[in-house]
C-alpha cells in the first residue's frame, strides 16, 4: 500500500454554485485549494482529478427518477421539480447542476477506490461531504450524496465493515438513511440538537433498523457547546465504537460549521478543536482500519475566516505534515483573499485556543450537565445494542 495521501481536486467543482445570495459560496473551495498550495502541501500529496460519477454509480444510492429530475433541471433550471427538493431556497436549480454534482461525487468515489485498492493510504475531498441528499431528493444544499456513494462503492468492492463519523454541526441524515438497514455500515453523527437545527433529525433513539440495530449512533449536542464539551462528546463515544466495530475503512465528514463564527448554527467550537478531531480521526484510522481513511468536507459558511483554514489543516493531517496552530498564514494568500472577497483574511492558523483541553468520560459524568446528558443518551440508546456498556 502506498503511504502517500491523495487530494481529490478538479477546479470545476467550484461550479457548484447556487447563486450570489446563497450561503454555500464556492469561494470557500477555491480559497481552501489556494491555501493548501500556499503551504506547499501539493508536494506532500498526490493531487488527483477523478472522473464524474456515472449513472450506474449514482444509482448505488439514488433513485433513477431523481437522477433524471436533476438532469432535467440542469438543462432547464426553470423546469426544476420541487417534489424532488429541486428549485427550492435551499437547493436552487442552476445550469450544469447535474454535471458538477456528479463531479463532486466522483471525487469521493475516487477517493474510496484509491484507499481500498491501496493506491493511497488517505484521501481527502474537501468539496464533498454533501450528507443531506436523500435517495430520492435534494436537501440542505446537497444534490448527490457523495459520502453515501463513496461508502456504497466500498461495499461494492468487497468491504465488509465501513465506519462513517460525521462531525458537521448538522445531522448526517442522508448517510444514515442510506444505510439504515445495513449492518455493514456504522454511522456516527455528532451534531447540534434537532430541537434547534435543521434537519430536525439525529435523536439518540435513532439507532438503525431491526436488521441493523445499533448501526446508527447520534450524539445531539446542546446549542452553545464549546471546545471542551465537543471534544468530550467525541472521545466519549467515537473511539469505543470504532474499536468495537473494527472497520476496514474509516470515512469521516468534517463540516466546519461547528465553529463559533458560523452564521447558520449555534455551537461554539474553535478551529483548534476542529483540528484536534481531525488528528483523532487520523489516529483512529491507523489504530483500527490499517490506516485506510477517506476524509470529506461538508458544511461551513464562514467562507473566509474558517473554512479554508480548517480544511487546510485536514489536508495537512492526512499528508502527515501537520501545520502548527500558531503558524502565520502566508501573506500571498491573504492578499488573494482580499482581492477576491474584499475581506481581511485571518493572520494565523489558530483561534488562539491551542492546546485544547477536555475531560474523558472515564473521569465520571455530571447528570445535571446538559452536555453529559447528551452523551449519556447516545450511549444508553446505542451501546447496549452493540454489546457495549452504556
Amino acid at each position: 500500500m502506498s503511504g502517500r495521501a491523495q487530494l481529490m481536486w478538479d477546479e470545476a467543482v467550484t461550479g457548484y454554485d447556487f447563486g450570489p445570495d446563497h450561503p454555500m459560496d464556492p469561494v470557500r473551495l477555491a480559497l481552501t485549494r489556494r491555501l493548501v498550495d500556499a503551504f506547499g502541501l501539493d508536494r506532500e500529496v498526490e493531487v488527483v482529478s477523478a472522473k464524474a460519477a456515472g449513472d450506474s454509480t449514482l444509482r448505488l444510492v439514488h433513485r433513477e427518477d431523481y437522477i433524471e429530475a436533476v438532469k432535467a433541471a440542469s438543462v432547464d433550471p426553470r423546469s426544476a421539480d420541487g417534489a424532488y427538493g429541486l428549485g427550492t431556497m435551499d437547493d436552487p436549480a442552476f445550469a450544469g447542476m447535474h454535471e458538477v454534482s456528479a463531479l463532486i461525487a466522483g471525487q469521493s468515489v475516487g477517493a474510496a477506490e484509491a484507499v481500498w485498492r491501496g493506491e493511497a493510504l488517505h484521501a481527502v475531498n474537501f468539496a464533498g461531504g454533501l450528507h443531506h441528499a436523500m435517495p430520492g431528493g435534494a436537501s440542505g444544499f446537497c444534490i448527490y450524496n457523495d459520502a453515501s456513494l463513496a461508502i456504497a462503492r466500498l461495499l461494492e468492492l468487497g468491504a465488509e465493515r465501513v465506519a462513517y463519523v460525521d462531525v458537521d454541526v448538522h445531522h448526517g441524515d442522508g448517510v444514515q438513511a442510506a444505510f439504515w438497514e445495513d449492518p455493514r455500515v456504522l454511522t456516527v453523527s455528532l451534531h447540534e440538537h434537532p430541537r434547534t437545527l435543521f434537519p430536525q433529525t439525529g435523536w439518540p433513539e435513532e439507532t438503525g433498523a431491526a436488521s441493523a440495530e445499533g448501526s446508527a449512533v447520534n450524539v445531539a449536542l446542546p446549542a452553545g457547546t464549546g471546545d471542551a464539551g465537543w471534544l468530550r462528546a467525541f472521545h466519549s463515544v467515537v473511539p469505543e465504537l470504532v474499536a468495537d466495530f473494527r472497520p476496514q475503512v474509516l470515512v469521516t465528514q468534517h463540516g466546519a460549521d461547528t465553529h463559533f463564527e458560523d452564521p447558520l448554527a449555534h455551537l461554539a467550537v474553535s478551529l483548534d478543536a476542529q483540528r484536534a478531531v481531525q488528528v483523532a480521526c487520523h489516529e483512529l484510522a491507523h489504530e483500527y482500519a490499517e490506516g485506510r481513511w477517506v476524509a470529506l468536507g461538508g458544511g461551513g459558511y464562514a467562507v473566509v475566516d474558517v473554512v479554508p483554514r480548517s480544511w487546510t489543516h485536514l489536508v495537512a493531517v492526512a499528508a502527515g505534515r501537520e501545520i502548527a496552530p500558531e503558524t502565520v498564514v502566508p501573506e500571498g494568500w491573504r492578499q488573494e483573499v482580499f482581492a477576491r472577497t474584499r475581506q481581511l483574511a485571518p493572520a494565523r492558523m489558530t483561534d488562539g485556543r491551542w492546546p485544547v483541553s477536555w475531560k474523558g468520560w472515564e473521569s465520571g459524568y455530571d447528570p445535571a450537565d446538559r452536555l453529559d446528558q447528551a452523551v449519556l443518551a447516545a450511549r444508553r440508546a446505542a451501546f447496549p445494542l452493540r454489546g457495549l456498556l452504556a
